[in-house]
């Protein structure tokens, strides 16, 4: 069920003397089983880009197609484009409101119409798909760290069994060991269930270290899509923009002016170490 995105434009405040173009001519094509990467700095439209991608926006022009379907047709069901394209905010608590864990996560698929049996179900196997244990399922959301709190609010999401996962910066604010954690268990369940996931991150390392796509925005814009690699061959532009590329890239661009013929393409410390040692003991 691919999302695709044609010619869509946004304009924040149009009409007045302050509109702000907020996405320019979004061209984009979101197949099934991708592990995608969408960065951008402050103010680039990413999060504008994603809140379109569930309907939560619509255009100021342009379309979007949802399983060949276009998502703001009068008669197009809204509910069941939601269901299928969760979408994780940056702060949990922005999704937690019940009176316990579970009931949180059961919020979802009620509302789907199911029994209540499925409902229970399904709450108890997203909880376990991001690792909460059993001991936290029936205390307060507000009660837990914050790392568990996203967790809840993952597993909410996923509950509704979407085909496409996206996560607006599900680390902000973490420690390494939480951090790491999180998007471990993301990608995981990427593996075991072949879901869509579209992570919103500004960790140039995380981006590299787990994603097949990288959607780089810029004022609005698409500036780069494609595989890692290539995208972080642009180092330069993107430091102009103010982003960067990860730290592996920069230390094998160094190795490479010192005169060390290594590959400068790879992109995560494994890949470098496979390489500076390939290059050691040629």
């Amino acid at each position: 069920m691919s999302l695709i995105l044609d010619h869509v434009n946004y304009v924040y405040g149009g009409d007045t003397e302050l509109a702000v173009r907020a996405l320019k001519d979004i061209n984009l094509v979101i197949p099934d089983g991708q592990f995608i990467g969408l960065i951008g700095h402050t103010g680039s439209g990413k999060s504008t880009l994603v809140q379109h991608l569930n309907g939560l926006m619509k255009p100021t022009s342009g379309s979007i197609f949802f399983n060949g379907e276009d998502v703001h047709d009068e008669d197009y069901d809204k509910k069941k484009l939601r269901s299928k394209v969760g979408l994780v905010f940056q702060y949990p608590e922005h999704q937690l409101f019940e009176i316990d864990v579970f009931s949180d996560v059961c919020y979802g698929p009620k509302n789907l119409g199911l029994e209540q049996k499925e409902v229970e179900l399904r709450a108890y196997a997203a909880l376990k798909q991001v690792g909460l244990e059993d001991e936290f399922f029936y205390q307060s959301p507000f009660d837990l760290s914050g790392g568990q709190k996203r967790r809840v609010a993952i597993a909410g999401v996923l509950a509704m069994k979407p085909d496409i996962l996206i996560l607006d910066e599900p680390t902000a604010g973490l420690d390494p060991k939480g951090r790491d954690e999180i998007l471990d268990q993301i990608a995981k369940l990427h593996k075991e269930t072949g879901i869509t996931v579209i992570l919103v991150s500004h960790s140039m390392e995380d981006v590299a270290k787990y994603v097949e796509r990288i959607i780089v925005m810029n004022k609005g814009a698409v500036l780069y899509d494609d595989v890692p690699k290539e995208v972080f061959k642009h180092y330069k532009e993107l430091e102009q923009v103010g982003l960067a590329a990860p730290q592996v890239t920069y230390i094998m661009q160094a190795l490479k002016e010192k005169g060390l013929p290594v590959n400068t393409e790879v992109t995560t410390i494994p890949e470098a170490k496979d390489e500076i040692l390939r290059v050691l003991l040629s």
